[in-house]
């Protein structure tokens, strides 16, 4: 039997949610996916609320992700302790709220989701996630394991995808919002993709209104981060696995984009 699993780029701000909740269930029909995992951890720009997880989740979303701004709204504290659908990075520190990887059921029985954040470029020092994921996958019981890696660096996550070739079922990426074109089956059998993208606006910096983005690069005095206008993007990456043995048998990117309209 096969699971058709659905990762789906970091959601931005109110764009992005608007698009996920639009479009999520219509690509969950067109594709066959049978499990969805969101990275929703940008769904205020930088950060999440309680409310934004349950429209993700409401929207077809079976896990949420998180990544370097999980913590950046402080309501969310307490519901990442009573929610086990949204993960935030395992390799934080042990007393951080929350939870990094947790089993789910699916037609397939169940799977295990590990959340992971890098080092490479970050502001502060996580815990090792190569040394900490192995300690999680002697815990493991299924073939089914899928891991995101949340980082800067692209050869971190390749660096991660290599080490748990043929160990997990599927690695992918997160955190610089850009669409990489390497989906590939590792040689091992495990599905990758250094990074799924974002959803968010189309004509944006990462999200953010060019405009904004060209004046900081300039060095011009600058104004506080916003959204794009204009259409949005949902960018996201389709694993089909064979559930007998937990390895990938195809890869392939789908991604739903609004039609173009005026932006900023």
């Amino acid at each position: 039997m096969e699971l058709k699993v659905l990762a789906v780029g970091d959601v931005v701000g109110d764009p992005g949610l608007d698009k996920l909740c639009r479009s999520l269930r219509y690509l969950k029909r067109t594709t066959g996916a049978d499990f969805v995992i969101v990275n929703g951890e940008n769904a205020s720009g930088v950060g999440i609320t309680p409310r934004q997880a349950e429209d993700i989740l409401d929207a077809g979303a079976d896990v949420i992700t998180l990544g370097n701004h999980s913590f950046n709204k402080r309501e969310i504290v307490s519901y990442l302790d009573d929610c086990p659908r949204i993960l935030r990075p395992a390799n934080y520190a042990p007393q951080s709220p929350g939870r990094g990887w947790g089993y789910f059921e699916t037609k397939c029985g169940r799977v295990a989701v590990i959340d992971l954040i890098g080092r490479c470029g970050m502001d502060y020092g996580p815990d090792n996630p190569f040394l900490l994921v192995e300690k999680i996958l002697k815990d493991v019981d299924t073939p089914l394991v899928f891991v995101e890696i949340h980082a800067d660096a692209t050869s971190e996550k390749l660096a991660m995808g290599y080490m748990l070739d043929g160990r997990v079922s599927a690695v992918w990426g997160t955190h610089t919002h850009v669409p990489t074109a390497d989906t590939q089956i590792l040689p091992k059998g495990t599905g990758y993709v250094t990074d799924l993208g974002m959803t968010g606006p189309k004509h944006s910096v990462l999200g953010i209104r060019p405009r904004l983005s060209i004046e900081k690069f300039r060095g011009d005095l600058t104004s506080r981060y916003q959204c794009a206008d204009g259409p949005a993007v949902l960018q996201a990456v389709l694993f089909t696995i064979d559930s007998a043995t937990g390895l990938c048998r195809g890869v392939e990117r789908v991604d739903l984009a609004d039609e173009n309209s005026s932006h900023r």
